[in-house]
């Protein structure tokens, strides 16, 4: 068809091409404000509709005999049957039919329609409800009876017909039947709403010892703590009280270890402090502190604290204070077992309070919770636990032998093949010390040094000994020192204190000179410089002399040089032994010294390493010091002369993106390095000249 109105132009069709050339284009919304009216598409649907012309509108039936009523409702039960029997499932239609045959007062096929439905699927509560509502909506008492019995035997556990039910013969009066229509229904034990409707009932009608009844035997259906607090409650309300108290005391003895027995306590407490029964009151919140467990006591320790605050003296407010703090510790190391923080500020509340069972517990407990891995990083924290222990121990509870126990114990659970404690071991030996017993206490150091050796336990164990006036003790600790630790300057300078102390020279120097070979110092220049106040100390000036040569050997620092220049200022003790030299000669002589030190010093800076411009300026200004010190012996234009010049320049600076702008930094020009600088520029300007005479002749 598309084809021949293309083919054929006299059709009076346009073409697809004149269609696709006279077609419009879309326009595009350029103003996208919101309009000043807002109009809704209900609006607009009501307007169509309200505006609709006569002959488009539905007609209107009129039936005026009753053969056209008796046609209209064959036709509409004919669409009804139709209907059910293509959706027979859909409960919406038999609804519809059943009220449309109500409507028309045609009861008797309503209620068939009714049946007919309910034969389709009983279970559906609705068309039960809807099926009563149908018979007493039109007064059929008897039938709606029927309806509701039949209800409820094939559905006894849907609530809501036994409700209405119940309203139906309540609203006639039939106080009788309904309490029937409730004891069948009490036969399902229903849940607890519909035995707190059974006890409402009876109390409308002030039937308060059925009432009691029927909760005796809610209880037992129901053996909860909500329900004995109800049955109390009642018995309170009615004035009662050794009733209601009486019933808390049973499901006490019930419910006490249920898990909502905090309810439980915290309303027979409640109870008895409306009664002005403070005592009891009090002796219900121990007994419930001590018996619940604390993870489900929040709200009970709340409520105690509360109470105390209200009707206890001071004891007993910091006593319940204590105890809700207790219970949040409790609550905290339960959730995480590991956080030693916690189990710190709980141990520091028990030793406040005073109790040494409860602390000793809390201990015990903390320090069974091992750190998770064995990586010192988790046991320093965890180790200060069993300080505290021991420290208590000792100090507080002063038991000798339970404190020695714990230290041992401590010291067996520290894994010293991987990491040790220091501090454990040492303060183990000063518990066995402060006890008089040395020999225990060489005992636990002799195992440190053997199982876990540290500097702090070396350090310690000889200055016991030493104290004691061991000294062969503090030699062989000494050589056992450097024997694990013979990189460790601190030993070997120490060692070598000891035996001058002693007046023993000879040893002293041998054991700087087993350090100085040592391949391999943590911190050489501290031993050499003991070394060198050593030989001072004991006036060997040509020893130390021979030292700063052997350590310029090794290193050429600077801070080297100027020391062995200051040494040769300040050595005249050596000079003086010559009588024949005056005190002037003497210190002229140790100048020239401290000047032959500088000229080597500076002469090393300036050939071998002339980019340490710094070290340079700094010993030049040393020199210069040295030379004002001497006074009139002192030349200062010596060292003026090759002073050097400080310049300010800028540099690049470099990063990872590239030049990111300038610095300042200080350069140094001295004497030497100017005159090559000014015979590169005559150099250069003696070439210049020459290129331009050459350039003016051609």
């Amino acid at each position: 068809m598309a084809n021949s109105r293309e083919a054929d132009p006299n059709l009076g069709y346009l073409t697809k091409k004149e269609t696709e050339v006279k077609l419009p284009r879309p326009t595009r919304v350029k103003n996208k404000t919101p309009a000043s009216i807002q109009i809704t598409a209900e609006q607009i649907l009501r307007e169509a509709r309200e505006r609709q012309e006569a002959e488009i509108r539905p007609p209107k039936q009129k039936i005026t005999d009753s053969t056209e009523l008796g046609d209209y409702r064959l036709r509409k039960r004919k669409e009804f049957e139709d209907l059910i029997r293509r959706v027979r499932w859909n409960k919406s239609v038999w609804v519809k039919y059943a009220k449309w045959e109500e409507s028309q007062k045609d009861f008797a096929r309503s209620r068939s329609v009714w049946e007919r439905a309910l034969e389709v699927d009983y279970r559906d509560h609705t068309l039960w409800l809807k099926y009563a509502d149908f018979e007493m909506k039109n007064k059929f008492v008897n039938h709606a009876r029927n309806v509701w019995d039949r209800a409820t035997q094939l559905l006894p556990r849907v609530d809501q017909l036994w409700y209405k039910y119940i309203h139906m013969e309540e609203v006639l009066g039939n106080v009788a039947a309904a309490r029937q229509i409730f004891e069948r229904w009490m036969k399902w034990m229903p849940d607890q709403q519909g035995w707190l409707s059974y006890i409402k009932f009876e109390l409308r009608y002030n039937e308060v010892e059925r009432a009691r009844e029927i909760f005796e035997r809610f209880v037992d259906c129901h053996p909860k703590v909500s329900a004995w607090i109800r049955f109390s409650k009642f018995e309170m309300k009615n004035g009662e009280i050794a009733r209601a108290r009486n019933c808390y005391e049973r499901s006490v003895n019930k419910l006490g270890d249920d898990d909502e027995a905090e309810e439980l306590f915290v309303a027979f407490a409640e109870f008895e402090e409306k009664c002005k029964e403070t005592e009891r009151a009090r002796c219900i919140y121990k007994f419930a502190l001590d018996h619940i467990p604390k993870g489900r006591a929040e709200e009970l320790y709340k409520k105690f604290v509360a109470f105390e605050k209200q009707y206890g003296d001071r004891e007993g407010i910091e006593d319940a204070i204590v105890g809700k703090r207790r219970f949040q510790y409790e609550d905290e190391v339960r959730k995480n077992p590991l956080n030693y923080d916690v189990w710190f500020d709980y141990i520091r509340l028990e030793e406040s309070c005073g109790n040494r069972q409860r602390i000793e517990d809390v201990y015990e407990r903390a320090i069974a919770n091992l750190p998770p891995a064995q990586e010192k990083r988790y046991w320093q924290r965890y180790i200060y636990m069993w300080i505290n222990y021991v420290l208590y121990e000792e100090l507080d509870a002063q038991d000798v032998d339970r404190t020695r126990d714990i230290y041992n114990l401590c010291l067996k659970m520290i894994p010293h093949e991987k990491f040790s404690f220091a501090k454990i071991w040492l303060m183990g030996a000063q518990f066995e010390i402060r006890q008089l017993n040395i020999d225990q206490a060489r005992k636990i150091l002799g195992s440190a040094i053997g199982m876990a050796p540290k500097d702090k336990i070396f350090k310690k164990y000889i200055e016991i000994e030493l104290q004691l006036g061991n000294i062969e003790r503090c030699r062989k600790l000494y050589e056992k020192y450097l024997e694990w630790s013979p990189e460790n300057c601190f030993a070997w300078s120490k060692y070598a204190e000891l035996e001058r102390s002693l007046s023993e020279t000879e040893r002293a120097r041998a054991l700087f000179e087993l350090a100085i070979d040592q391949p391999a110092l943590d911190m050489p220049e501290l031993l050499w410089k003991a070394y060198i106040d050593f030989e001072i100390s004991e006036s060997e000036y040509g020893r130390t002399r021979d030292l700063y040569e052997r350590l310029l050997d090794r290193t050429k620092h600077l801070k080297v040089w100027i020391s062995y220049a200051k040494f040769e200022a300040s050595a005249m003790e050596e000079v003086l032994q010559d009588s024949e030299l005056s005190e002037s000669e003497y210190k002229k002589k140790c100048l020239q010294r401290a000047r032959g030190v500088f000229e080597k010093a500076l002469s090393y800076f300036r050939t071998s390493a002339p980019e340490l411009k710094e070290e340079r300026a700094m010993l030049l200004e040393e020199w210069l010091n040295t030379e004002k010190s001497f006074g009139e012996l002192g030349n200062v234009e010596l060292v003026t002369s090759k002073l050097p010049k400080k310049l300010k320049k800028r540099r690049h600076i470099e990063t990872e993106d590239g030049p990111a702008g300038y610095e300042e930094y200080i350069d140094y020009l001295f004497p030497e390095e100017t005159q090559t600088t000014n015979l590169k520029i005559l150099e250069a300007a003696y070439k210049w000249k020459k290129q331009k005479v050459v350039s003016d002749d051609d």
